[in-house]
């Protein structure tokens, strides 16, 4: 049995989390340097249900998730025979969680399939259209699981949940630990005196991809267990999941484990293992099937820990008062707690819009993919993934300690805190630059999760998180700070506390 260090703090983590990709300060600096197969029927199998439909009525392509009423290989069977019915294909199909990602062109095709048997519910993933240079167009062969050949084009700009870019000059070839400010902050120096971490620890990282190559980061990247999601199908070809219009991924990979190895920086972890799974495509969105995808890759893949510094398009937040919104937001749900049912605990940025995600009242940038619009929420409103239940939701701090301006808050909402202002990390293109936001945050304590998973192998999935909120050091609300609520303990800004990579391997 795992003893808690000195602490003496309780976890009252009981919640959900989420955000696009999160945002970050960019400073560039040069250092040089398996599928689920059918079980074998006893008799001769039975001919297919017979499904009827409405007759398809012309309408614009796009993509749907359909939940089946059990998640099991039967029941996910039918729902795929009523996506073919009503002239859907099966872009890809999750017994195991009993989520079908379908495609089709038929305007009727939500209410078709929802009324068969063995569906529970079916949304569309989007509000814009899918077109002939979207990675999900054309994959439509159930059987297609493994390289799907959709390789994402080289373009130049993606939207990030970071919150700013700045420059910087060159900088000498040795090591720039003196400029990471966060480490010693976290006590990650400190826990380095410990251990680096174990390379049987795998974090994956859902994100914009990964630089193989970087000089920091190629030692420690396995590139047997990254992948591209973008299609819905994972790409396992190492061209997939190279970054191509934003280094965010790279970025985030760099904090959680950038080797030590002389040269540039390292990360809170730098001898544990980090996999790229592509989840951003070339427009900066993350759509729900790309990170179903990626938690159920990640899980199949053997990945302890995931780091999640983005929320879910085109909604910010996806409301159970909406028919796509709820079917949507019960499939990713399936996705993450499936994963942390298999010992994946899951991390996720808090977002960059300093909102009280404990009390919402307004949404005015969604749908991010065609014409937003303001509207009401409320509670049931969900940051994907970061509000879903057991997900690890991580604020931003400041050099001096404070919440970030930019941070989401809310009560019973942030689990922890961590740095996430002028963070210094690895970005494509083998360089470093500072990046600010909640998604600088979320990969900090992903690396205090791989080293704490390093040192007690026996702790997994949630029950990681919960060590990791009972080590956290208090954070007091500042005095003057309204909107901070609760107590030294936990509370609306810091939650349990600043993370401590010391005490994880201690």
């Amino acid at each position: 049995m795992f003893n808690l260090p000195t602490s003496t703090k309780t976890s009252t983590r009981t919640r959900t989390r989420g955000r696009g990709l999160a945002a970050g300060i960019a400073v560039t600096a040069a250092f040089s340097a398996t599928v689920l197969v059918p079980g074998v029927a006893s008799a001769a199998p039975a001919a297919p249900e017979r499904v009827a439909v409405a007759e398809p009525v012309a309408g614009p392509l796009m993509n749907y998730a359909v939940n089946a009423t059990q998640a099991n290989r039967g029941q996910t069977l039918k729902v795929e025979r009523a996506v073919e019915a009503a002239g859907g294909t099966v872009i890809e199909s999750y017994a195991e969680i009993g989520v079908v990602i379908a495609q089709s062109d038929n305007a009727a095709f939500a209410d078709s399939v929802a009324a068969q048997q063995g569906v529970l519910s079916v949304g569309a993933t989007r509000t814009a259209p899918v077109t002939a240079d979207d990675p999900t167009f054309g994959v439509n062969d159930p059987l297609a699981h493994g390289e799907s050949g959709n390789h994402p084009a080289d373009k130049s700009t993606a939207k990030t949940k970071d919150a700013g870019v700045e420059a910087l000059g060159t900088v000498a070839a040795d090591p720039g630990e003196s400029l990471q400010w966060d480490m010693t902050a976290i006590g990650a120096d400190k826990a380095h005196e410990v251990t680096d971490g174990d390379r049987s620890v795998l974090v994956a990282v859902l994100d914009s991809g990964i630089q193989g190559d970087h000089p920091d980061l190629e030692a420690n990247i396995d590139t047997s267990a990254s992948a591209s999601c973008l299609s819905g199908v994972p790409d396992t070809s190492y061209d997939s999941w190279q970054p191509t219009t934003s280094s965010h991924g790279t970025h985030v990979a760099g904090t959680i484990a950038a080797a030590r190895n002389g040269v540039g920086i390292v990360g809170v972890a730098p001898n544990v293992r980090v996999s790229a799974v592509k989840v951003v495509n070339d427009d900066g969105f993350i759509y729900p099937e790309a990170a179903i995808c990626g938690f159920m890759y990640a899980t199949a893949t053997g990945a302890d820990v995931t780091n999640n510094s983005y929320y879910i398009d085109p909604w910010m937040y996806w409301c159970d008062d909406d028919a796509d919104q709820a079917a949507v937001k019960t499939a990713v749900d399936r996705a993450v707690q499936y994963s942390q049912e298999h010992g994946v605990l899951n991390v996720a940025a808090a977002g960059n819009e300093n909102t009280d995600l404990a009390n919402k009242t307004v949404d005015t940038t969604s749908p991010d993919d065609t014409t937003p619009a303001t509207r009401p929420i409320n509670a049931d409103c969900t940051d994907l993934p970061a509000e879903l239940d057991g997900v690890v939701t991580v604020a931003s701090t400041t050099q001096a300690g404070e919440r970030s301006s930019f941070s989401n808050y809310g009560l019973g909402i942030i689990d922890v805190a961590a740095p996430g202002s002028r963070i210094l990390s690895t970005v494509a293109g083998s360089g470093y630059a500072y990046y600010s936001g909640t998604s600088m945050a979320s990969p900090h304590v992903a690396g205090v999760a791989a080293l704490l998973k390093s040192a007690h192998p026996e702790l997994s999935g949630p029950a990681l998180g919960d060590v990791i909120a009972a080590q956290a050091n208090d954070v007091p609300c500042p005095a003057a700070a309204t909107a901070c609520t609760g107590t030294t303990e936990d509370n609306g800004f810091f939650g349990d506390g600043l993370v401590d990579a010391l005490e994880a391997v201690s």
